[in-house]
């Protein structure tokens, strides 16, 4: 796909990986909506500085997608201003620490509604229009935490690890439609969702946890998630990128 004049939907696009994304995008010359609850100001200056200097435009939405009606009316927002939509990349999402007796059920029916229903109702809204246009992509963001077991932070895992399955299940269901479906699973990637850790933390996972003895970084993401949308011949994949942590055994 030429992302050239290319509509895309980047929800949890004002931070980490998100943001990474709606950046990458427009440097290709996509319009990009970046949706979350809030945005900083200066990612506002930020995003308008890259939209000006490619000749594209980056806009701001206002979504909850735990809510099922804010994700349908976000899509109809974007067809209403551009009339088509052709990438979504859902990258919203949060940690849910917790383990099995201390998640609470509220957090746990919250985490399902946040990284897996939203999908659902963002997806079945979209699709359609992508159809129409003659294809689309779909990039969904999964973590290495959904590959392994996830100490300490059980809906978490549980959430992530559906969906390398939601996104084969939707790509065998969409392709006769031209719309290709992926998954990226990050492993340890510096954002703010890394914040809470400390400096001995997170120099184990430098020095034990990861072969690379490196961090991620949003963009390496993001760069990722291009090459997905951009490359018209894979679908129904998961791409792990985490610098050989999830490959080592000891």
């Amino acid at each position: 796909m030429d992302l050239q004049g290319k509509v895309c939907l980047v929800t949890g696009g004002t931070s980490g990986i998100g943001a990474a994304a709606v950046r990458s995008l427009a440097a290709k010359g996509a319009h990009v909506v970046a949706a979350s609850r809030g945005v900083a100001t200066q990612t506002c200056d930020q995003f308008l500085e890259i939209a000006e200097a490619h000749g594209t435009t980056i806009r701001f939405l206002k979504v909850d997608v735990a809510d099922p009606a804010e994700c349908r009316s976000s899509i109809d927002q974007i067809i209403e201003a551009f009339g088509r939509i052709d990438v979504l990349v859902h990258s919203a999402g949060g940690a849910v620490p917790g383990g099995l007796y201390e998640v609470t059920e509220q957090e746990w029916m919250n985490a399902f509604s946040v990284h897996v229903h939203s999908i659902f109702h963002l997806v079945r809204a979209s699709a359609p229009h992508m159809a129409q246009s003659g294809a689309g992509a779909i990039i969904l963001l999964g973590s290495a935490a959904g590959l392994r077991g996830c100490l300490g932070a059980l809906a978490y895992g549980v959430v992530k690890g559906a969906l390398p399955q939601f996104a084969r299940s939707l790509a065998r269901e969409l392709a006769d439609q031209h719309i290709r479906v992926n998954c990226v699973s990050p492993g340890i990637i510096r954002t703010p969702f890394q914040d809470f850790l400390t400096l001995e933390q997170t120099r184990n996972n430098i020095e034990n946890r990861i072969p690379l003895h490196i961090e991620g970084r949003p963009e390496d993401v993001a760069e990722l998630i291009v090459t997905l949308v951009e490359n018209d011949f894979i679908t129904g994949e998961n791409f792990v990128i985490d610098g050989g942590m999830t490959m080592r055994i000891v």
